[in-house]
């Protein structure tokens, strides 16, 4: 992720302590770091990692009113008439100040990260990829659920037209026909009792995805923290509380729009009156955006500020998990067997990693373990989605022979009538 992109930025002023006066400028955040760069001459007077952060707090006293603090290290930085208000300010800085002490980017984890090996980067990766295709294939199973659902739906249907078309037959039939009471009662007798198998989908599916972010209902200036959740078949949004906000259905999302890496809106609209929206802000929001894309297709539009960020993350199961496969298979290739033909297909960045940086026999065996389960789910994943196809071709013919046969009753009825 790029770390120079700006996340938010807001006019404000900020107090310079060396020449005892306030400056207006553009406090800006970044995904690591809180800058400010001053309107007039355009220099960069604040410039610190976020995980050199102390404290953050609202402070005012006689001289100084609405003032946002920062503890950096033993700096404090003052910085008062933010736009669009303080508060605002407040909870988005310590939103992503949070995250980024608890994230193992943090100040605390980055001496153990330059320590990990290039195996243990390789097996994070490789989680990852596992977690993507497990929430995949939950996506998958919640959708071929809905198609046998549509499967169930349309056979009944088909069952109702049999029973239309013999009490029709009985209708055109003349009145001497001796068989005419056993065609009413024939469908009523054999029809099965039909029982109500209803499920709570909302209680059995699983969350895909929970996050911490920054709400913004609508145009509204004021800005709360809470939750976002995942599900295979919507989206739900709740305070810090767990109280539900507002649940999406999958059907009933319009559109999704992504403005960064770390921020969306979410929109149903309506007719009459105005739409529901959301815009939602997260430092973990690059976690969820995959999954928003594999769900929402063709409704999420990425904006131009996230436009290369949709290219990292386009088709994930293939773009990304080839590379991780065949890097790691190659790395496995080199150690398990030093010296093998496994070198041979790999470009000259992988032999120097291989000579510079070895993969232990520990971490080799967990990423054999991981590859299997990798290659499992996706197998899993095309099973099901060739099943989905064929699934999908059986209702467009089921559809399309319920047409014809509505069309041919509708003729009988109008010449009874």
């Amino acid at each position: 992720m790029n770390e120079d992109l700006r996340i938010h930025s807001w006019p404000c002023s900020y107090y310079l302590d060396t020449n005892k006066q306030w400056v207006s400028g553009r406090l800006s955040l970044t995904p690591v770091a809180i800058k400010f760069t001053a309107d007039k001459t355009g220099e960069l007077l604040v410039n610190f990692h976020l995980s050199s952060i102390s404290e953050i707090k609202k402070e005012s006293s006689n001289i100084i009113f609405s003032s946002l603090t920062i503890l950096e290290k033993n700096t404090k930085h003052w910085f008062s008439s933010l736009q669009p208000s303080r508060n605002v300010v407040f909870n988005i800085l310590e939103h992503f100040w949070r995250e980024q002490l608890l994230s193992s980017q943090g100040g605390g984890a980055e001496a153990a990260a330059l320590q990990s090996t290039k195996g243990k980067e390789l097996t994070g990766l490789l989680a990852g990829s596992q977690k993507r295709l497990e929430d995949t294939a939950k996506v998958l199973h919640y959708q071929g659920e809905q198609f046998d659902n549509i499967m169930r739906g349309l056979n009944k249907i088909e069952g109702d037209m049999d029973v239309a078309d013999r009490l029709l037959t009985e209708l055109e039939s003349p009145s001497w026909w001796p068989f005419s009471s056993k065609l009413w009662k024939a469908p009523l007798e054999a029809k099965p009792k039909e029982t109500a198998t209803v499920s709570d989908s909302k209680n059995q599916e699983g969350i895909l995805i929970r996050i911490p972010v920054i709400i913004t209902h609508r145009t509204d200036s004021n800005v709360k923290p809470g939750k976002l959740t995942l599900f295979a078949s919507g989206l739900e949004i709740s305070d810090c509380n767990s109280q539900v906000i507002h649940r999406f259905e999958s059907k009933e999302v319009d559109d999704i729009r992504v403005h960064t890496p770390y921020e969306i809106s979410v929109r149903q609209r309506f007719i009459g009156k105005p739409d529901t929206s959301y815009r939602l802000l997260s430092a973990k929001m690059p976690e969820a955006i995959p999954i928003l894309e594999m769900q929402f297709s063709k409704k999420i539009q990425f904006l131009e500020d996230a436009l290369g960020f949709a290219g990292a993350t386009k088709s994930p199961q293939m773009d990304l998990g080839t590379s991780i496969w065949q890097a790691a298979t190659g790395l496995l290739g080199g150690v398990v067997q030093p010296g093998s033909p496994a070198k041979e297909g790999m470009d000259n960045d992988q032999v120097q990693l291989q000579k510079h940086e070895k993969v232990s026999q520990e971490e080799a065996k967990e990423l054999k373990q991981i590859l299997k389960k990798l290659k499992g789910l996706a197998l899993e994943t095309e099973a099901e989605l060739e099943r989905q196809d064929e699934a999908l071709d059986s209702i467009t013919t089921s559809v399309d022979r319920a047409t014809l046969n509505i069309d041919k009753q509708n003729r009988r009825m109008k010449k009874l009538t």
